[in-house]
C-alpha cells in the first residue's frame, strides 16, 4: 500500500476523487501500475465515477442526486453544484458528476479524507 495524505474533499478531483468515492461506497479498488483506480478483483476498466456517467450515473440515481448549472459563476471550477437527496449540502465542481461525487464523499466520510499520495496531482 502507498502512503496516504489527508485532503479536503472540496479539493478532490480525478483519480483521488474516484478513490474516495470507492471508499464512501465500499467498492473494493486498487491502483494499477499506471496509476489508474480499478475495481477488484480483475476489472479491466478504470473506476472513474466522477468522469464516466456509466459508473457515476447509477450512483447519482441510487442517492437521488440533483445537480444545478450555475451560469452566473464565471469560474470553470464551480460551474455546477450537486449532491445526494437529503444531504443538506451541495459542493461545487466543473461538471455535475464531480460536484455530486464530492458531496457524496463529504456526506459519508467527512470534510477531509485520506487518499493515496500517488493519486494527488
Amino acid at each position: 500500500m502507498t502512503d496516504l495524505i489527508e485532503v479536503r474533499v472540496s479539493n478532490l478531483s480525478g483519480a483521488a476523487l474516484d478513490w474516495a468515492v470507492a471508499k464512501a461506497e465500499a467498492v473494493p479498488v486498487f491502483i494499477d501500475h499506471q496509476g489508474w483506480v480499478r475495481k477488484l478483483p480483475d476489472d479491466t476498466s478504470a473506476w472513474r465515477p466522477s468522469w464516466n456517467w456509466a459508473q457515476g450515473g447509477p450512483l447519482f440515481d441510487k442517492h437521488l442526486g440533483s445537480a444545478h448549472h450555475n451560469s452566473h459563476l464565471e469560474e470553470d471550477s464551480c460551474r455546477y453544484s450537486a449532491g445526494p437527496a437529503g444531504s443538506g449540502i451541495w459542493l461545487y465542481g466543473p461538471t455535475a458528476l464531480i460536484a455530486f461525487c464530492r458531496t457524496l464523499v463529504i456526506t459519508k466520510l467527512g470534510d477531509t479524507v485520506q487518499v493515496p499520495k500517488e493519486l494527488m496531482p
